[in-house]
């Protein structure tokens, strides 16, 4: 590629060993130091990721009305308000409104508390929890009128009311 003499690429050979003795490494070409430095600094990029690993969500299954399960419910709140849910829409803390992992988006559940009997009915329109053994996230509404406040987490069970259009 370049018009030199052996005399000129030892030479420029041997000031590069010096360059790279310097960075305790062999004799690279410019070409093969500039590729680790774009390897490096992309597998360095990549591990520093600021947002946090999601489980993926299981794909709708098939679920009708009367359809039950039970388990623990959560709710969410103040960190959620305002941003939009997995079926697009904003979420409002202060609608009845509920995050399920597959039970499709618009269809209408009654969840019962099951320390105090107490019941909601609240709408699917997001994706979640993201926790193991949880299988409902309830928006502060519900989770008000629930009595879940204190506790945080309790046992609920869900109820498929209304199936939302597909």
């Amino acid at each position: 590629m370049f018009d030199c003499t052996a005399k000129q690429a030892i030479n420029s050979c041997r000031q590069r060993m010096r360059v790279c003795k310097l960075l305790s490494c062999t004799c690279l070409s410019l070409r093969s130091l500039a590729v680790l430095i774009l390897a490096s600094t992309i597998l360095f990029m990549g591990g520093c990721s600021s947002r946090p690993s999601v489980q993926p969500v299981p794909p709708p299954i098939k679920v009708k009305v009367g359809w039950t399960q039970m388990g623990d419910a959560s709710y969410y709140a103040d960190k959620y308000h305002g941003r939009k849910t997995a079926s697009g829409e904003v979420y409002d803390m202060y609608k009845m409104t509920a995050a399920h992992p597959f039970i499709p988006f618009q269809t209408i559940v009654k969840v019962t508390n099951r320390l105090n009997n107490r019941t909601v009915e609240v709408r699917i329109n997001d994706r979640g929890p993201f926790i193991k053994g949880r299988i409902i996230d309830v928006s502060l509404a519900a989770a008000k009128r629930l009595a879940m406040i204190g506790p945080g987490v309790v046992e609920v069970q869900v109820e498929v009311i209304k199936m939302g259009k597909k």
